[in-house]
C-alpha cells in the first residue's frame, strides 16, 4: 500500500469572495421608470456626470487659502525628506476635506437639500452615521433618490432593516440601481426569491454590475441557464468574481479555451481561485513554468491550495527544499494535503517524528488522509496495534485505502469474516485494491462467479493484476483472443507476469516477434526472472553472446537456476570451464537436473567416478523424465564399471 496523496489542487471551492457594492449613488435627480421587462442586456449608456459624494472637488490653492486659512508651521522637527510630499499631500487633502464638509454645512442649514444630501454621504462615509442621519432623511424627503439611498445604507447598518427597504425601495422606484441592487440582495436574505430578481434585474439592465453579478448568482442557486449570461455581463463590466464563476461554468461544461480566458481576467485582477484554477489548467496541458508562476500569485494572494500546488510542481522539477518551504506555508495555513506532502517528504527521509507531526497536523485539519498515513507510519516501524487503530479511524470517516488496509490486517490476522465487510466498503467506495482483495478473498472459497466480477471490476479501473487473474482464466479456458486482451490490459496495467505471459503467448504464436521481445524487455527490466532468461536465449539465437551473458547474470545472481544453467553453458563455450563450473554447480543445487548431469558427465571426464555417481544420483531425483532416463543409463554404466 502506498502513501496516499493529491498532487494538484481540485477541490471545488466552496467560499465565494464579494465584491463590495458602492455605499453611495452620484447624484442624478433625473426620475428613471421600472422596466415593463426584464429581457435587455446591460444598458451601454453611462451615468451622467453628478455632484455627489465620489465626486472629487479640485480646490485651488489661493481658494483653499481664503476660505481655510494659512498653514500652521510645526514646532516639530521637520520630516524625513522621503516622507514630506506624503505628509503635505495627506494635510492638503485634510484640509481640502474640511472646507468641504463646511461649505456643504453652511448650505445645507440654510436649506439646500442637495447640500444636505451631499454633506450625509460625506458623513456617512467617514462613519458619523448620527450626524448623517437628519441630514440624509431631510434631503430623502423631497425626493432625491441618492439621499435615499444613502439614508437606506445607514439604516441597514444600524440593524433598521425593513426601514432601510423602505428607503431603497423608494430610490430604485425613483431609478437608482445601487439601491435596487441593495434591495434585491435584503430580498434574497429574507427568502422572497421572485421579488429579489425583480429588483436585481432593475439593477443589471441599469448597467450596474453587482446587480448583473447577484443576478447570476441567485441563478446558478436555482440552476437557472440564465446565471451564464448575467456572469457575463459582470465580468465584462470588471468583476473578478463573476469572470470566476464564469469561467468555473465553462470548464464544468467542458469548454477549456473559454474558462482560461476568464481565469484569466480574473486572475490579472488578483483572484487567488481564478490563479490557482489557471495553474491548474496549465500544469495540465504541460505547462509547468507558467503554472507555476500563477500558483505562487494565487498563493501570495493568500490561497494555500495554491502554496501547495507550487510545492508538487518544485518537487517533480527536483527543488525539495524549496518544495518543503511552501508545503510548510500551504501546512500552517491549514492545507491538510501540504501538511500530508511534508510527512511524506520526512518518513522518506527516515525521520518519523517530524513525520508523524505532519501527519498529525493534517489530521487535525480534517483530512483523513493523515491517519491513514500515520498508521503506514507505524506498520513500517512495526507498531501494528497502532497501525490499526490508525487505519480503524480513518476507515470509520470513510477513508477507502483505510478500509482496505484494515481488511488486509484482519485477514493476516485470520479474522476472514471481520475482513470481508471492510473490504466490501473498500471496493464499493472505488477502491481498485480492494476490490481486487475481495476477488482473491472469493476466489479463495473457490466462489469464481464473484471473483471474477470483482476481478473484472478493479481491470475497469486499470488493476493489472486482476486483469491478470482473467487472462489466466481465459487462457485456461482456451479463449486465447480473450486472454490476449486480457494480457495485454494486465501489462498495460503495471503488471510485470502479466507483461511476461502476453511476450510468452505471442511468442508461440510466432506472429508477433517484435511486440513479444517488447513485452520480454518490459518484464526482464523489471526483474522479472524468466523474461530476462528468455532475453538471454533470444539474444544468444542472433549471435549477441555479451548481451545474453548478461542477462543470464541478472537473472542467475537473482536465484534463476535455468540462468544459472546457461549462463555455465555459454561461459563452457567461450572457454571459461572452471566459472562454468561454479554456475553449474548453483543450478544444480537449486534442482536443476540438467546441471546435475553435466557435473555428473564433468566429473568423469576428470576421473572422479564416485562424484559422478552422485550428481547422477541427483540428477535422476530432480528430473525431468529425460534427463531422469539418461542419468539412470550413466549410473548402470557407471555400476558396471565399478564392480568389474
Amino acid at each position: 500500500m502506498k502513501l496516499i496523496g493529491k498532487n494538484g489542487p481540485g477541490a471545488k471551492p466552496v467560499v465565494t469572495e464579494a465584491d463590495t457594492d458602492a455605499w453611495a449613488e452620484s447624484q442624478d435627480e433625473r426620475p428613471g421608470a421600472l422596466p415593463a421587462q426584464r429581457t435587455s442586456g446591460l444598458a451601454d449608456r453611462r451615468p451622467t456626470g453628478g455632484t455627489g459624494p465620489d465626486s472629487l472637488v479640485h480646490v485651488s490653492a489661493r481658494q483653499f487659502a481664503v476660505a481655510v486659512g494659512p498653514y500652521a508651521v510645526a514646532a516639530a522637527a521637520a520630516p524625513e525628506p522621503d516622507q514630506e510630499g506624503a505628509s503635505f499631500e495627506t494635510a492638503l487633502a485634510a484640509r481640502e476635506q474640511a472646507a468641504l464638509e463646511s461649505r456643504h454645512r453652511q448650505a445645507a442649514d440654510e436649506g439646500d437639500t442637495d447640500a444636505a444630501s451631499r454633506l450625509g454621504a460625506l458623513l456617512l462615509r467617514r462613519g458619523d452615521l448620527e450626524d448623517a442621519e437628519p441630514y440624509l432623511r431631510s434631503a430623502a424627503a423631497t425626493g432625491l433618490r441618492a439621499a435615499a439611498n444613502n439614508l437606506g445604507v445607514l439604516l441597514h447598518q444600524q440593524g433598521h432593516r425593513a426601514e432601510a427597504a423602505h428607503w431603497w425601495r423608494q430610490a430604485a422606484v425613483a431609478g437608482s440601481a445601487p439601491a435596487a441592487h441593495a434591495l434585491g440582495l435584503q430580498m434574497r436574505d429574507q427568502g422572497e426569491e421572485e421579488a429579489a430578481e425583480y429588483w436585481l434585474h432593475f439593477a443589471a439592465d441599469h448597467g450596474h454590475p453587482l446587480g448583473a453579478y447577484a443576478l447570476g448568482d441567485l441563478m446558478e442557486h436555482r440552476r437557472d441557464v440564465r446565471a451564464e449570461r448575467w456572469f457575463k455581463v459582470s465580468a465584462d463590466a470588471g468583476h473578478r468574481e463573476a469572470a470566476y464563476r464564469l469561467a468555473r461554468m465553462r470548464e464544468a461544461a467542458g469548454d477549456k479555451d473559454t474558462a482560461e480566458t476568464w481565469y484569466r481576467t480574473a486572475a490579472a485582477r488578483s483572484h487567488a481561485r481564478a490563479a490557482l484554477r489557471l495553474g491548474v489548467l496549465l500544469e495540465e496541458r504541460g505547462e509547468p513554468e507558467e503554472a507555476a508562476r500563477w500558483y505562487r500569485q494565487s498563493a501570495q494572494n493568500g490561497e494555500p491550495r495554491a502554496a501547495c500546488a507550487l510545492g508538487f510542481l518544485l518537487r517533480d522539477s527536483g527543488d525539495l527544499d524549496a518544495a518543503a518551504e511552501w508545503w510548510q506555508e500551504a501546512a500552517e495555513a491549514g492545507d491538510g494535503n501540504a501538511a500530508n506532502a511534508l510527512g511524506a517528504l520526512h518518513a522518506g527521509r527516515g525521520e518519523a517524528a517530524t513525520a508523524e507531526h505532519w501527519y498529525r497536523t493534517a489530521l487535525d485539519a480534517g483530512d483523513q488522509n493523515g491517519a491513514f498515513n500515520l498508521g503506514l507510519l507505524c506498520a513500517g516501524a512495526g507498531r501494528d496495534q497502532q497501525a490499526e487503530q490508525w487505519y480503524r479511524r480513518a476507515a470509520y470517516a470513510g477513508h477507502r485505502e483505510a478500509c482496505n488496509a484494515l481488511a488486509v490486517v484482519l485477514l493476516q490476522r485470520g479474522d476472514e469474516s471481520g475482513a470481508e465487510p471492510w473490504f466490501s466498503k473498500a471496493a464499493e467506495a472505488g477502491s481498485v485494491d480492494g476490490a481486487f482483495n475481495l476477488g482473491v478473498l472469493h476466489a479463495g472459497r473457490g466462489e469464481q462467479r464473484q471473483a471474477h466480477e470483482w476481478y473484472a471490476r478493479a481491470a475497469a479501473e486499470g488493476h493489472g493484476e486482476a486483469a491478470l487473474q482473467l487472462a489466466v482464466a481465459q487462457e485456461q479456458r482456451g479463449s486465447l483472443p480473450g486472454a490476449l486482451e486480457r494480457y495485454r490490459q494486465a501489462a498495460a496495467g503495471g503488471s510485470i507476469e502479466g507483461a511476461f505471459r502476453l511476450a510468452s503467448v505471442l511468442d508461440r504464436r510466432g506472429d508477433a516477434d517484435a511486440e513479444a521481445e517488447h513485452w520480454y524487455a518490459v518484464a526482464a527490466d523489471a526483474g522479472h526472472r524468466r523474461a530476462q532468461v528468455r532475453m538471454g536465449v533470444r539474444a544468444a539465437e542472433r549471435g549477441a553472446l555479451e548481451i545474453a551473458e548478461s542477462w543470464y547474470r541478472r537473472a542467475a545472481e537473482a536465484g534463476s537456476r535455468s540462468a544459472a544453467f546457461n549462463l555455465g553453458l555459454l561461459l563452457a563455450r567461450q572457454d571459461s570451464e572452471a566459472e562454468a563450473m561454479l554456475w553449474y554447480t548453483r543450478a544444480a543445487d537449486a534442482g536443476h537436473g540438467r546441471a546435475a548431469l553435466r557435473l555428473a558427465l564433468l566429473a568423469l571426464r576428470r576421473g572422479e567416478p564416485v562424484q559422478a555417481e552422485n550428481w547422477c544420483r541427483r540428477a535422476a531425483d530432480y528430473g525431468p523424465a529425460e534427463v531422469a532416463e539418461r542419468a539412470g543409463r550413466l549410473l548402470g554404466a557407471l555400476h558396471a564399471e565399478l564392480s568389474a
